[in-house]
């Protein structure tokens, strides 16, 4: 080495157990410092005030914190080890294969599409198949066909028919005795009365529930499906979901045992259905508390220990899913799949992004099964139980959740069981759902592609229709509503100034009417009122995009001159008073401002 040559700079190491320690004034100093920058903090604010405006709250009143902290979990109750009680951190100490079942779901009418599906999905990824048969989906008579070349002892199949489940049951179990085959333990007949109940279809006996489990028990699967996506897809909560299938797997139990099944027979034949969202830590966390909770109401009713553990079927959420720019579903189903992945779910159906649409295609298939195997064999994703074990954001808000759910379960209890509590399952549904349009029209739960940043002019993909209508509540539907039915006329953006200064309103402002199907026509770059005038196009509606001091300057003539040109109804970009008919800004309520231009352009 020259003398010229400068010495490399000392390594700094600090010893593993002495550690780098921060402290909490220092991570609230250093936010306040990032918050008052984008103006989300007061610069008058205490550094103190971060939390408060970084941490959310879920409809069921559970707080988000930014940061988790050890002061979170000093007093919470010890989670055990995974596979063993109260099966907080999994229901298996090592998950099969080090992976979660990937489960498609098919729901085809052709008999035939259906059975090529299945093999191509089980060729390139699926392990997991998961099959609605009758007037819902395909035939129950080509249930043989469909899984002739299936190696049924090493690939679950769970059936579902609502209109007539025993006729499925039934269907699987003679394919089961004509192949002489001792089906894979996560085979599921996948009955559901209460379900049913739930949903205001099929049949809703619970006898059906006691049939299938006699037929399930000498074959060794399990017979029912507690499906919770039945309160998701109606718009119900995560709180909701989980107190629902905690009381409908209680009377499941009661009414096995009622039949002369051991109790711990009863409890091995069930398997829970959740929805997963792409509210990652929320989700994560759901899980869990699904399985704490329901270790919980097993042991109140005498299941063995071995026996307590929620086998669990995630399904990634149906309402959180658009019908406009579908593609963007991909990347929600992708944190969702991860969440439940993360939470420890058995099992993993991505739904296809297009299934808003109708029918999935072979690509919106292939999408779908290579999710959960990128997931799987390319981020590892679940070689580590319970990867979220530990995590302090993670512990706290399970036992939120845990807590919140015990409450709703014992609610549900106090009304006489689930089925004489289904007019108060409704009700609190609909109050989530009430809830939640409210943040979805302020725009508070943006919805990408719909609400926020939509594609106006954009060629939707065309699918076959399902074979009967999928009763979803979907999230986006009152955005979706206004956006099939575009308006003819576009509304005028007023743009005052050069394009620096009018590009980040009149974005916002273009963004806001498309998103209510309605599309604009800009002015451009204009230095005063002669220059707007001399290029309104003679919209009844006109939307000025400024700056304050534009607006300050030389709003009010441009109000004035616009009127006198012809707009009928003129709309102000920004919370100020220059004589406009209405207002656009942050934290509107965009449905109803969107309506209220709609109705004034005609439409």
């Amino acid at each position: 080495m020259s003398a010229d040559t400068p010495a490399a700079p000392a390594e700094v190491t600090v010893p593993l157990a002495e550690g780098l320690t921060s402290t909490r004034e220092a991570w609230e100093t250093a936010t306040a410092a990032v918050l008052r920058k984008t103006r989300k903090l007061g610069d008058d604010d205490p550094d103190s005030a971060a939390w408060a405006r970084l941490t959310t709250t879920t409809l069921d009143g559970i707080e988000v914190t930014p940061l988790g902290t050890p002061e979170l979990t000093a007093d919470l109750p010890a989670t055990g080890l995974p596979g063993q009680a109260p099966f907080t951190r999994g229901a298996d100490a090592l998950r099969e294969n080090r992976a979660w079942d990937i489960r498609a779901w098919f729901t085809d009418p052709d008999g035939q599409r259906t059975a090529d599906d299945v093999l191509t999905d089980l060729e390139n990824g699926v392990n997991s198949i998961w099959l609605t048969l009758g007037q819902d989906g395909a035939p129950t008579d080509a249930l043989a066909a469909i899984l002739e070349p299936v190696f049924l002892d090493l690939a679950p199949v769970v059936v579902q028919d609502a209109h007539d489940p025993l006729g499925a049951a039934r269907a699987l179990a003679a394919v089961l005795e004509d192949k002489a085959v001792q089906a894979h333990h996560g085979t599921n007949l996948g009955v559901d009365p209460i379900g049913n109940a739930v949903r205001g279809v099929g049949q809703t006996d619970l006898d059906v529930a006691v049939e299938a489990a006699r037929l399930a028990l000498p074959l060794g699967i399990r017979a029912i499906v507690v499906d919770g996506t039945a309160v998701h897809d109606a718009g119900g909560s995560d709180v909701q979901e989980l107190a629902y299938v905690l009381a409908a797997g209680a009377t499941y139990l009661r009414v096995l045992t009622e039949a002369g099944i051991s109790v711990d027979d009863a409890a091995g034949l069930l398997e829970f259905r959740l929805a997963a969202t792409d509210e990652q830590f929320p989700t994560i966390a759901k899980f869990r508390a699904a399985r704490r909770t329901w270790s919980r109401v097993a042991e109140l009713a005498g299941v063995a220990e071995a026996q307590r553990g929620q086998h669990q079927h995630a399904v990634t959420s149906r309402p959180m899913m658009t019908t406009y720019d579908p593609y963007v579903n991909m990347l929600r189903t992708t944190v969702a799949s991860f969440a439940a992945g993360v939470g420890g779910a058995a099992a993993v159906t991505v739904l296809p992004f297009d299934e808003p649409l109708g029918l999935p295609e072979a690509f919106s298939r292939r999408i779908a099964r290579n999710t959960s195997s990128l997931l799987i064999s390319e981020s590892h994703v679940a070689k580590v139980t319970d990867p979220g074990g530990g995590s302090h954001l993670v512990e706290e808000l399970t036992d939120d959740l845990a807590r919140a759910t015990w409450a709703g379960f014992g609610e549900l209890e106090a009304a006489g069981g689930v089925l004489s509590a289904l007019d108060l399952v409704a009700e609190r549904i609909a109050a989530t759902r009430e809830a939640r349009a409210l943040q979805i029209a302020k725009r508070a739960m943006p919805l990408t592609g719909v609400s926020e940043f939509p594609n106006l002019h954009e060629q939707l993909p065309e699918r076959r229709p399902y074979p009967a209508e999928q009763a979803v509540f979907r999230y986006a539907h009152e955005f979706e509503d206004m956006r099939d039915e575009r308006v003819a006329t576009p509304v005028f953006l007023a743009t005052m100034g050069p394009v620096a200064a009018h590009t980040a309103r009149a974005t916002f402002a273009a963004n806001l009417f498309a998103a209510g199907g309605i599309d604009t026509v800009t002015a451009g770059p204009t230095a005063g009122v002669d220059e707007v005038v001399a290029v309104y196009d003679g919209s009844p509606v006109v939307c000025l995009t400024g700056n304050d001091k534009a607006y300050a300057e030389w709003g009010a003539d441009l109000v004035a001159a616009l009127r006198e040109a012809g707009a009928r109804h003129v709309v102000v970009a920004g919370k100020v008073d220059v004589g406009a008919d209405d207002q656009a800004f942050a934290g509107l309520d965009a449905l109803a401002f969107l309506r209220r231009t709609r109705e004034e352009l005609g439409s």
